[in-house]
């Protein structure tokens, strides 16, 4: 730590009881001096040497009879204190000056006019170079602008606190390694023979600050609000990087905001004064102060995608709707989670309702303006419809350019899977969220195809009307093999819902069978050499291939016939759903099993007749 030593004298001839401060050097005191509510009892001639304004103020109060004049100086920067250090200097008696009390001395020697016109090394010049000799050493600098709020309008007049966040800037944005050095302590041999912490000029207390981006996080934390922000505005100008200045926000934000220490319970809202483990004091902080704190280091945060923790950025949203910040604060948190929404993990979605009417378990609406910020960016100007009937290999492929899109729709069916069990979420809040999201942003909709049954089964009372409108959600024709089979069983879906699912599953199948015997009929066509000689070569295989191709052509026209079965059964069915199920059982296990039962002794590489049977694909 800095140290300069003023004087020579021995302070024996001072004496403080009380409120009076006397100086017994056997001569009757000619001045009184109070400041604030201690009065002290001086001799003039210390002090006309030295401050050109006691100079003034003497000679105006002076009596002609001799007698003892009375000043008042109750604005005096830095209080009764710090004119107890400006007598000693005056009087010549030892002081010592450190990053403590070096703002004040040198705000209350400009303010008692102690500079070179009244004695030559008058406070002023002292103080001024032992400032900059505090500049350049960072546990100093953050000590002397702590006191800089004491003495705050002298201060900024005289461009300290400017100075000292400047100097504070340089260091963080050069890191500890340029200046991380140990401090000699004074400024001559005769104050260094003094100290016995001092060896060789070297303070050997001088501990080398830590290493690592985040070291001057909790030293930044002992600054005030204003003066923090203004430490961050000048880091950002010197081209800090944003990843460094977020993570100190979230570390100051978390001092004083206790919570911002808790994930997800809020249970207890009354208790918004608790003070956390890691606060600065024992005293608990206002409700008020934390909303203010949380508003300004909102207002701080770098604008770069993905600098923040998208972890951080939701706690700071719950924290912000708790304390009910101002909706510009609220607005800036949604449009940030918004931005970088496709590296959200689910957990993060399951925002609790903190509104005073809570209709709903999680704060639904929430989410929705969030994924509404996503798509305003993320959603470009045309987008590609899905193909009608398209292979699942193909679909996923597909979705490699849409893949935050993509992820973002997972993410958005896995939150809707997890509100659906909420039997007071209505209708129509489930079908907004879940058409958010663009159609094309899903290459499969088995995870919305759960999330409607989960709520259809948290909610029974649906009537078939709601059931169906419900449906429409998801695209039938978009559901894998396994989705597919379930919804075929599923007695919650409606009828025309599992029909639909029906014959789309049957309509996937013919078109894979009829792509199988293109392709066929097609390398057959470009290598008829080669088909023949094989053929000659092993006519057993042949006449083999030819039946289980002539087995296949049939199993088409089955399929095609049972398709028009499915379409004549449907005006006869019945409104119970129940025999409907049943039937709807038998068709697709039937279908399903017959056709992997031929297809599998059957070869479909070496038939060309089997395409004079193609298949009708009218609907």
């Amino acid at each position: 730590m800095a140290l300069m030593r003023l004087g020579s004298k021995s302070d024996e001839e001072f004496r403080r009881e009380g409120q009076t401060w006397n100086c017994t050097t056997g001569l009757p005191s000619d001045v009184t001096i109070q400041v604030g509510e201690v009065l002290f009892f001086l001799h003039k001639f210390p002090l006309l040497s030295r401050s050109g304004l006691l100079k003034k103020l003497i000679a105006e109060s002076s009596n002609e009879d001799g007698s003892s004049c009375v000043l008042d100086l109750h604005d005096i920067p830095g209080g009764d204190k710090t004119f107890d250090f400006i007598t000693r200097f005056c009087y010549g008696v030892k002081i010592e000056v450190t990053a403590s009390n070096v703002v004040s001395l040198r705000c209350a020697a400009e303010y008692l006019q102690m500079n070179e016109n009244y004695g030559e090394g008058n406070l002023v010049s002292k103080t001024e170079a032992f400032l900059n000799e505090v500049f350049s050493n960072w546990p100093d600098s953050i000590k002397a602008i702590q006191t800089c709020e004491e003495v705050q309008p002298y201060a900024e007049s005289l461009h300290i606190v400017s100075r000292c966040i400047d100097a504070l800037a340089v260091k963080v944005y050069s890191g500890p390694n340029l200046f991380n050095k140990p401090k000699v302590e004074c400024d001559s041999p005769q104050n260094q023979a003094l100290d016995p912490a001092l060896w060789n000029g070297i303070s050997s207390e001088t501990n080398l600050l830590p290493q690592g981006d985040d070291w001057w996080y909790e030293d930044a934390c002992l600054l005030s609000l204003s003066l923090y922000k203004r430490l961050i505005l000048a880091i950002e100008t010197k081209g800090m990087k944003p990843e460094s200045v977020s993570g100190s926000l979230m570390y100051y934000i978390r001092r004083f905001v206790p919570l911002m220490n808790r994930q997800s319970s809020f249970n207890d809202k009354n208790n918004v004064n608790q003070q956390g483990t890691n606060t600065t004091s024992n005293s608990a902080i206002s409700e008020a102060d934390q909303k203010s704190f949380l508003e300004e280091i909102v207002g701080l945060l770098p604008n770069k995608k993905g600098v923040t923790p998208s972890k951080y950025l939701f706690r700071l949203l719950r924290a912000a709707m708790i304390l009910h910040a101002n909706q510009s604060c609220i607005d800036n948190l949604e449009k940030r989670i918004g931005s970088q929404l496709d590296r959200v993990e689910l957990v993060e979605l399951l925002i609790p309702n903190m509104g005073y009417s809570v209709e709903t378990l999680y704060d639904v609406d929430c989410i929705h303006r969030i994924i509404d910020h996503f798509i305003s960016m993320y959603q470009p100007a045309t987008a590609a419809t899905s193909p009608s009937i398209t292979e699942e290999a193909s679909l996923i492929v597909g979705a490699d350019a849409l893949t935050p899109m993509t992820m973002v729709a997972n993410l958005v069916d896995a939150y809707l899977a997890e509100v659906a069990l909420d039997v007071n979420l209505k209708l129509p809040k489930f079908q907004a969220l879940a058409s958010a999201i663009p159609d094309y942003a899903r290459p499969l909709d088995d995870a919305l195809y759960h999330a409607i049954d989960v709520y259809l089964k948290a909610h029974l009372w649906l009537i078939d009307s709601e059931r169906e409108q419900f449906c429409r959600l998801m695209n039938v024709q978009k559901l894998s093999l396994e989705a597919s089979t379930h919804a075929a069983l599923n007695e919650r879906l409606p009828i025309r819902v599992i029909v639909q699912v029906l014959f789309f599953e049957q309509l996937r199948l013919r078109t894979s069978i009829s792509s199988w015997l293109f392709v066929d009929n097609l390398e057959n066509s470009q290598n008829p050499s080669g088909n023949l000689g094989l053929l000659r070569s092993n006519g057993n295989n042949g006449q083999q291939q030819e039946q289980g191709s002539d087995n296949l052509r049939d199993r088409v026209k089955e399929i095609e016939k049972e398709c028009s079965e499915i379409r004549k059964e449907l005006q006869k069915l019945s409104k119970t759903k129940k025999s409907w199920n049943i039937f709807s059982r038998m068709i697709f296990r039937k279908s399903s099993s017959k056709f992997c039962r031929e297809s599998n002794g059957c070869d479909i590489n070496t038939s060309s007749s089997a395409m004079n049977g193609k298949p009708n694909h009218s609907k």
